[in-house]
């Protein structure tokens, strides 16, 4: 899994198009469709199957810190999954050295760090899915509304406004669960990102911080 910031989300909000720039060096968005035995379990629905996805995505930032302040907060402007407030340790230390003539990579001072409020979102797909694993979906227009509706959830709580924002995307795959990988699965740790929900086995294939702004 990767876990970097990416300024290839950004677009303008003049035009309504998937970034195709967020796919990956030479890989194009899966054309074919998954099939299932008629006996094996049917997959959740799309609702039920986001939400799935949130939860792993939610566990996940608790293990890296994070507190969860809101799930699938929305207006009417729309719906932001995860709403996380946390310490974004490397944000901190670029910011201390960036404006100094003789940054420190590794000061003996504690380097005094502020809180990052985080609006994630959660893209769940299972294989044989059109758009990239779900970075397709995040498009121009999906990416206004994010913003209009962080405006008002900040507006609501004035208390939180002062802390830096940023805008995180996160990839999980869904995928029928067998029963070696039951037993093979471990816990969900800062260093795991598998987590099985019934039959199914949800994998966090790739979290992108700061992947668009406005």
């Amino acid at each position: 899994m990767g876990s970097h910031d990416s300024s290839e989300l950004n677009s303008t909000r003049k035009r309504d198009r998937p970034i195709a720039s967020l796919t990956r060096s030479g890989e194009k968005p899966s054309k074919s469709i998954a099939t299932a035995d008629a006996n094996s379990p049917q997959p959740p629905n799309s609702r039920a199957l986001g939400t799935l996805g949130e939860n792993l995505v939610a566990e996940w930032l608790q293990q890296q810190g994070w507190e969860i302040l809101h799930r699938q907060w929305h207006c009417r402007w729309g719906e932001i999954d995860i709403i996380a407030l946390g310490i974004d340790e490397e944000s901190d230390i670029n910011r201390s050295n960036e404006n100094s003539p003789f940054p420190i990579p590794h000061s003996p001072f504690p380097i005094p760090q502020s809180s990052t409020l985080a609006f994630v979102e959660v893209k769940t797909r299972s294989r044989g899915n059109w758009d990239a694993g779900g970075m397709l979906a995040v498009s121009a227009t999906k990416q206004a509304k994010l913003w209009q509706t962080a405006e008002i959830f900040l507006s609501n709580r004035p208390d939180l406004a002062n802390n830096s924002c940023r805008f995180d995307v996160a990839l999980v795959r869904c995928e029928l669960l067998t029963k070696s990988d039951r037993q093979i699965l471990p816990p969900l740790t800062t260093a795991s990102s598998q987590s099985a929900a019934g039959n199914y086995l949800l994998t966090l294939q790739e979290y992108i911080r700061s992947a668009f702004s406005n």
